[in-house]
């Protein structure tokens, strides 16, 4: 019965995976395709569902209505849990944008490429690990993608970068989904039963540090060798762009603000304490923080209390937002993912991965390779790592792996699969603004990301 439940879970997956590729609502298509899975999996036999002990709710008495419990419960653990954190960041990072101080930020950190006039690839590649920095602070791929193609693009071109290779390490800078305030990071610790600066610190950077370098060389060959082809091919690859000076509406002191509630979590990590007491900030409580230090300066810089508490305003419209888009999509997945354990998925794959002799690591470079590839087909790291996160304590509990040691190669994978989809917001967005193609860009993206994967689980497991 348990190989009949994993047929009828791959035929869901292949149904999710082609309606999410045809643009299809993505928390529709993973709510119904999950409901469906647990009624057939009450209906097969796979599955007793017991609102009691499962999720931690009460029975409504009539196991119809029980399916649809699954739903509120699941919303209101997640809205309780990881929810509220995520839409915290979000309603921050519109917060930051809207009075500038993600410009400032961006102005600041350019300041240092200027000192590599002379040697524009050097230039060019050094912007991965600085927008790798600012991803960290300001989350969002597509924001980032358009506020660097605003801004360091145009130097980049006129300094002899041609427009696909700027274009491709600016893509780069938002391959890794880390640090707190990111919503892959918030799901990934929370499955991992830790803290996001936990994560953040001691397995997060020590992969991504040595990962990023490696990927700095290899843009750096590529993107020449792709050059020289298109020289040999007749291509215009050096040109010039109207280079309009970055006008910053905010004081340069604004671009610490992106940054505060990584500072706060830094210094008030589990190894800080006062007065022989530790003092211990969570993610949430930094970024209420950071909001009333942002307002204090927004009160400071423009005398008036009224224009200050109008501007407030976005960060509660940035937290639906998230709500609508990330938060909803996590529910969702969890839904999802709940449907193919119901149907047995997990106990199927572990039990025919262990009769071909896969360890734990060879199940879980499958699994990496799934939510790559998926990754590249949704557009989308979020939605592919939200899907599939879910199973892995599970997987990891039935083969003796640590958690972390499965989810965090395949956390990273999800965002570095985002960059080489030609759906992807980001790479749609800056692809059209920079006047190049969006397949030349995945294209040239394609063989650093492959190998840098390949890296990734070579460093992480060996």
């Amino acid at each position: 019965m348990i190989y009949l439940g994993m047929a009828i879970a791959l035929c869901f997956i292949i149904v999710v995976a082609y309606a999410l590729t045809h643009k299809y609502n993505p928390q529709a298509v993973l709510l119904i395709s999950g409901i469906l899975m647990v009624c057939i999996s009450l209906a097969i036999g796979t599955y007793s569902l017991n609102v009691e002990t499962d999720l931690g709710g009460t029975s409504t008495g009539w196991i119809g209505f029980d399916i649809f419990s699954v739903v509120k419960q699941t919303m209101k653990t997640n809205a309780l849990r990881v929810g509220l954190m995520i839409m915290t960041i979000g309603g921050y990072v519109a917060y930051m944008k809207q009075i500038h101080a993600s410009d400032a930020l961006v102005y600041v950190s350019m300041r240092p490429l200027m000192l590599f006039k002379r040697f524009p690839d050097i230039a060019a590649i050094l912007m991965l690990p600085i927008g790798q920095m600012l991803f960290v602070c300001t989350p969002s791929a597509a924001g980032l993608g358009l506020l660097l193609v605003a801004s360091i693009f145009p130097i980049l071109v006129n300094l002899g970068v041609s427009k696909l290779t700027a274009v491709s390490i600016i893509s780069a800078c938002t391959i890794f989904d880390m640090g707190p305030g990111s919503a892959n990071t918030a799901r990934a610790s929370e499955l991992a039963g830790m803290t996001n600066m936990e994560y953040f610190i001691e397995h997060q950077l020590p992969l991504a540090i040595p990962i990023t370098l490696l990927l700095m060389v290899l843009y750096y060959f590529t993107n020449r060798y792709f050059d020289r082809q298109d020289r040999i091919k007749g291509k215009v690859v050096s040109t010039t762009v109207e280079a309009k000076d970055m006008k910053v509406d905010a004081p340069l002191i604004y671009a610490i603000l992106p940054a505060l509630p990584l500072i706060l979590l830094i210094i008030f990590s589990s190894y800080f304490q006062l007065f022989g007491r530790p003092i211990v900030l969570d993610t949430t409580t930094a970024m209420i923080i950071s909001l009333f230090v942002a307002i204090l300066f927004e009160v400071i810089r423009w005398r008036s209390v009224s224009k200050t508490f109008a501007n407030i305003k976005i960060f509660w419209q940035g937290m639906g937002n998230v709500f609508a888009n990330v938060v909803t999509l996590i529910i969702c997945a969890e839904i999802f993912s709940k449907g193919l354990i119901s149907l047995g998925f997990i106990d199927a794959l572990v039990e025919g991965c262990t009769s071909l002799g896969f360890t734990g690591v060879l199940i879980s470079v499958v699994i990496i390779a799934i939510i790559f590839l998926a990754a590249i087909l949704m557009g989308s790291g979020n939605a592919s790592f939200f899907s599939f996160g879910p199973l892995v304590p599970d997987i990891a509990g039935k083969v003796g792996m640590n958690p972390v040691e499965m989810i965090l190669p395949m956390q990273l994978s999800s965002s570095m699969g985002r960059a080489i989809s030609p759906i992807a917001g980001v790479i749609v967005a800056i692809a059209e603004v920079a006047g190049v193609s969006t397949n030349e860009l995945v294209k040239r993206n394609v063989i650093p990301l492959t190998v840098g994967l390949i890296a990734m689980v070579l460093v992480h497991y060996i």
